[in-house]
């Protein structure tokens, strides 16, 4: 047993200061990520700040349309709010998607967005991880990695982000907001998490002892239809091996809006711009989806095990581009 220290924070205010004068401290929220890789040895926190109870558990409509979700909301209650259902569907499908009920129950927003990867290697400290070990070197692109990433890997690290709420609010074009000891700023949920590049141990853009405070969902996107779908060993509570996030609008013949993220294919969530862009404008038919989908995927870089992810990416995003929008020549 590795003894740490355990703070209770009152605010967003109180936290950051708690995690800026503690070096090595960790914020605790559901826990259901953070306390497994403590058991496993991966995270050694000298401090837990405990944020679980800080008053940013609401989900609130704003005056333009958009919603803001508190960073302590739970996924069970996220997943069912009915103005998320209403006008974000494909966020209560992807976290519906994510996990068991117990797990939804404890799970928060802003740790959803902070859990980090499955890779065995990864959670394993007997075995070369340059994310949680960086020099060490990657044991999976030589070893198993049947699982691992497709898209913007590098040398350094082919791990894959495991959460499917990321990818739902990359397609929907939602905003992370933080809290820190300079104040408060957001980031692009499409942009908050990293490539590996050299420095695959930083997941994200969050800076030191910055705090998620809440998501907001933009009113353009409210309304849109949308989907998520997911493909996995197994039928429930299994992280994916690919997924696809989608919002499509269609109008006068043609594309309108287009925001497409695919899951469990790179290091984030992986926004799917070029394919976007060959839809704007363009009739909804099948060639056109077929020819933004492929122009997308054909930056894949599978390793030996894993090209599979490719095609099967690739049939998923083409189910739920003709879900949302029939096309016009079949």
């Amino acid at each position: 047993m590795k003894p740490f220290g355990y703070i209770r924070a009152g605010s967003a205010e109180e936290a950051a200061d708690a995690y800026a004068s503690h070096p090595g401290a960790r914020y605790l929220g559901g826990g259901t990520n953070l306390v497994d890789l403590m058991k496993l040895g991966v995270e050694e926190p000298t401090t837990l700040v405990d944020v679980s109870r800080l008053p940013l558990d609401s989900v609130e409509a704003l005056p333009d349309g958009g919603l803001r979700i508190g960073a302590t909301v739970r996924n069970s209650d996220l997943a069912a709010h009915p103005l998320v259902r209403d006008r974000y569907p494909v966020l209560s499908q992807a976290l519906l998607a994510g996990a068991s009920g117990q797990l939804r129950n404890i799970a928060t927003t802003g740790g959803n967005l902070l859990q980090r990867t499955r890779c065995p290697y990864f959670q394993d400290t007997g075995k070369p991880c340059n994310k949680r070990e960086p020099g060490s070197g990657c044991g999976a692109r030589d070893g198993v990695h049947r699982d691992h990433a497709v898209l913007g890997h590098s040398p350094q690290c082919v791990a894959t982000h495991p959460s499917d709420m990321a990818v739902a609010l990359s397609a929907l074009d939602a905003r992370v907001e933080l809290y820190g000891t300079d104040g408060e700023r957001s980031v692009p949920a499409a942009e908050f998490h990293r490539l590996p590049g050299d420095h695959p141990e930083r997941d994200t853009e969050i800076r030191p002892g910055e705090l998620i405070t809440a998501v907001v969902l933009p009113a353009a996107a409210a309304g849109l239809p949308s989907l998520y779908r997911k493909a996995r060993d197994r039928a429930s509570y299994a992280f994916a091996l690919a997924s696809v996030a989608v919002v499509l609008h269609t109008g006068d013949g043609v594309v309108q809006h287009a925001g497409i993220a695919f899951g469990a294919l790179a290091h984030r969530p992986w926004r799917a711009r070029r394919a976007e862009e060959a839809l704007l404008g363009a009739a909804p038919t099948m060639a056109a989806f077929e020819r933004a989908v492929d122009l997308e995927l054909a930056a894949a870089q599978p390793l030996r095990d894993n090209a599979y992810k490719v095609r099967l990416a690739r049939n998923l995003a083409l189910d739920v581009l003709t879900r949302l929008a029939p096309p016009t020549d079949t």
